[in-house]
């Protein structure tokens, strides 16, 4: 074990993660990378197929974003934006505005995923207070849902795992029944499924309109629940039903929002304009913690007044960092310069063929692809869907796998997810899924699966 491998399991609790297993296993230190690689201490590279949980889009160490951060550096780093303007959160404000979904107007920056929806909640709250309907204060939540970690993002998901021991810390949700949730994967048409949840969800709106204030949705993928992949058209029914009995939409594209569904926003592949929208990750290509969420100028216009009354009481020190909004033009001019929209259409295709090839393999369910979000689902039985149980944690096995061929990749549960940087070349994406289709091969048909996970706690969710 070397020193930092040492000082980590001495001071350091990680995300995620049981500390008694991480402790007692050899664990890897990652010291710098290049591109689309990981480059471990003893010099070992690894791609980067989880895009370091989802937050890098252009590789690692992209010059232009380099460039921005040390040029911003010789400026100033941080100041606040309580009573002050600076200038990259304002430039990156105006360039984010030209790219959003039309009807998106405003903006609130802050750190993460979590805070930024956690604004979107907060604010779609107090708006119905301050339009004079204080009974609107529920929100429509999906089975399945997966949101953050804070309180009031933990109250609307979904994930028992993950929720149920802060429950009586929670505010109470009404939660509907989402596309491809598990007893939903057993329907022949998922259009058809996805519109009878269409169907639950005007139900709970026309009976309880007036006590709700939002609902809040992931577009097109539910992503923390393992890559669940909703119907064409689900998306934009939800606006129309939502829109129908005046109750906000709030969506949440932290995981799908730049680039990563093909589209610069989920939003985009149905031309949905929702009341808030979130995001984070991608915003600043994956360098520094920035996060926005975006509303209508219907929103924004109802807090103005008076002070006491109607002001959003809510803030971060770090909010509109200029570093970080420098990195975040910086993001949006490789996109503009480097076309990164137009060349995803052949890396998808290329994932998509590449997918095809895992239909032979003999413990592979549901694949499930947006772009270049993928959920490979492994079963005991993919004929009649028997899961395998939890405590063989089959996917954190595949994925520890991976790591002895030169791929990082994380699992959800079962669901092996690989999500690479938009960077990647076709031929880099048809190799990284090569190597996981080797390790599935590996771990579920060549060796012999045992119970317990001590071994993987590395790469387990």
């Amino acid at each position: 074990m070397n020193e930092i491998e040492e000082k980590d399991k001495e001071y350091i609790w990680h995300p995620f993660t049981q500390m008694q297993e991480w402790v007692a296993q050899p664990q890897m230190v990652i010291e710098r990378a290049e591109g689309i690689q990981l480059i471990d201490d003893q010099g070992n590279r690894y791609y980067d197929g989880v895009s370091s949980l989802w937050v890098n889009i252009h590789g690692h160490r992209h010059p232009t974003i380099d460039q921005a951060i040390i040029e911003q550096l010789g400026k100033v780093a941080h100041t606040t934006m309580l009573g002050l303007i600076n200038v990259p959160a304002t430039q990156l404000a105006e360039e984010l505005m030209a790219v959003v979904p039309k009807g998106l107007k405003k903006l609130f920056y802050s750190d993460d995923g979590s805070t930024a929806v956690e604004i979107a909640i907060k604010m779609a709250f107090q708006y119905w207070q301050l339009k004079g309907k204080p009974k609107k204060q529920k929100f429509i939540t999906l089975a399945n849902a997966y949101h953050g970690d804070t309180v009031g993002t933990v109250s609307v998901g979904g994930i028992d795992l993950f929720h149920r021991i802060f429950s009586a810390l929670l505010f109470d949700t009404v939660q509907a029944p989402a596309p491809c949730c598990y007893h939903c994967k057993l329907a022949s048409d998922p259009e058809q499924c996805g519109m009878a949840c269409i169907g639950e969800v005007e139900k709970i709106l026309e009976q309880g309109h007036e006590e709700i204030a939002a609902m809040i949705v992931e577009p097109l993928v539910q992503a923390a629940a393992g890559m669940l992949a909703q119907p064409p058209g689900y998306l934009r029914k939800l606006r129309e039903v939502t829109e129908k009995y005046n109750v906000l939409l709030l969506v949440d594209e932290v995981a799908t929002g730049f680039g990563r569904t093909g589209k610069m926003f989920a939003c985009d592949h149905e031309e949905v304009s929702p009341d808030f929208m979130m995001v984070a990750k991608g915003i600043t290509g994956g360098y520094l913690p920035l996060a926005a969420t975006f509303m209508t100028d219907e929103i924004y216009n109802a807090f103005l007044g008076d002070v006491q009354k109607k002001t959003f009481f809510h803030g971060h020190s770090y909010t509109g960092n200029p570093l970080c909004c420098a990195a975040g033009l910086a993001n949006l001019k490789i996109f503009r310069e480097e076309k990164v929209l137009e060349g995803l259409e052949a890396k998808v295709e290329a994932a998509r063929v590449k997918l095809e090839s895992f239909s032979v393999l003999k413990h592979v369910g549901d694949i499930r692809q947006w772009g270049l979000m993928i959920g490979i689902e492994l079963m005991e039985n993919p004929a009649d869907k028997t899961p395998f149980p939890w405590e063989m944690a089959v996917g954190a096995k595949v994925c520890k796998k991976a790591r002895k061929h030169g791929l990082m990749i994380r699992p959800i549960g079962s669901v092996v997810v690989f999500m690479p940087p938009l960077a990647s070349t076709a031929e880099e994406i048809e190799h990284m899924l090569s190597i996981i289709h080797l390790s599935i091969k590996e771990v579920t048909e060549e060796e012999q699966l045992q119970y317990g996970a001590k071994d993987v706690a590395a790469v387990m969710i």
